[in-house]
C-alpha cells in the first residue's frame, strides 16, 4: 500500500518533471523562429498554422512506408516533435493513398491542401517544396550527359522538363539541361536524392523561399488581363501610379521605333 508520504514525493516529482519540460519546450519553440528550411509532409497548411495546429503526435511519421518522416529532435534546430523530412537522405515516395495525410488527428496536414475542383485528391497536387537547380554545379550545365534528376522525377516531363541546347564547347553533342515546371513540382525530392553530384546541384526549398513575387508595376503586355489590371490600379489612385506610368512610358518607347 502506498503511504502518504510516497503519494506526495511522487506529486513533486511529476511537477518538478513537469517544469523542467515546460523550460525546454518553450526553449525549442523558439528555435522554429530561425528555421526557415524545413520540409513538412504532404498536405501541411501554412507554417504559421502549422506550428499551431501540430499535436506532436507522431502518427504521420508512423504512418510512412518509407521511413521518409522524422520527428524533430532538440539537436535538429526545429519545433521540437513535428515531422519533416530531408530529401537527400530519404525522399517522398508520393503515395497515393497518402497514409501520413489521412492520419493526422489535427489537421496540420489536411487532404483538401491534395485536392483540387478538377481532378480531385491526388498526391500530385502536393506542394512539400520546389525544386531548384544550381547550374554552375549542375555537370549537365557543363556539357556531360547526366539525367539522373530527371529519370528520378515521379512526374517527368511535367515536373523536370530536359532542355536540349547545343554544346558550345565540343560543337558536336547536345547539353541536356533540366528544367523545373514550378506548377507541376511537389517538392518530393526524388531528383535531390538522386543527383550525382557530391553536394546536390538540385535542392528542394519551401515555396515561399523558392518563388520570387513581382511587383505589380511590371505587366505582360501578351496578356489582356495585366492589362486591364493595370488600368484598374491607375483608376484606384494607389501610390503606385506613378511606378505604373513609368512601367508603361518605357515599354511603348519600343512601340514607337516602330511607328
Amino acid at each position: 500500500m502506498t503511504s502518504r508520504r510516497e503519494v506526495i514525493q511522487k506529486l513533486f516529482k511529476g511537477a518538478a518533471l513537469a517544469g523542467t519540460g515546460g523550460l525546454i519546450w518553450s526553449t525549442a519553440t523558439g528555435k522554429h523562429k530561425s528555421e526557415e528550411l524545413v520540409l513538412r509532409p504532404p498536405g501541411a497548411i501554412s507554417k504559421e498554422k502549422f506550428l499551431k495546429a501540430c499535436i506532436k503526435c507522431g502518427q504521420c511519421v508512423d504512418a510512412c512506408p518509407y521511413d521518409t518522416l522524422k520527428l524533430a529532435q532538440p539537436e535538429d534546430k526545429i519545433l521540437i516533435g513535428t515531422p519533416y523530412f530531408t530529401p537527400r537522405e530519404t525522399p517522398c515516395y508520393m503515395c497515393t493513398n497518402y497514409p501520413c495525410t489521412e492520419v493526422c488527428p489535427s489537421g496540420a496536414l489536411d487532404l483538401k491542401k491534395l485536392t483540387r475542383r478538377e481532378t480531385g485528391t491526388s498526391i500530385d497536387h502536393a506542394e512539400m517544396g520546389l525544386a531548384v537547380v544550381h547550374r554552375e554545379s549542375c555537370i549537365a550545365f557543363w556539357g556531360i550527359q547526366c539525367d539522373a534528376c530527371y529519370r528520378a522525377c515521379p512526374l517527368m516531363e511535367k515536373a523536370i522538363v530536359l532542355d536540349f541546347k547545343k554544346n558550345t564547347k565540343t560543337g558536336k553533342h547536345a547539353n541536356l539541361q533540366p528544367v523545373v515546371m514550378s506548377d507541376a513540382c511537389t517538392g518530393c525530392g526524388a531528383c535531390e536524392h538522386a543527383c550525382v553530384t557530391e553536394k546536390a546541384a538540385i535542392r528542394v526549398l519551401p515555396r515561399e523561399i523558392a518563388i520570387g513575387e513581382v511587383g505589380d508595376h511590371y505587366i505582360k503586355s501578351w496578356e489582356e488581363n495585366d492589362e486591364e489590371r493595370i488600368n484598374n490600379i491607375q483608376e484606384t489612385g494607389t501610390e503606385k501610379d506613378t511606378d505604373v506610368e513609368t512601367a508603361l512610358d518605357y515599354l511603348n518607347k519600343d512601340e514607337e521605333l516602330f511607328d
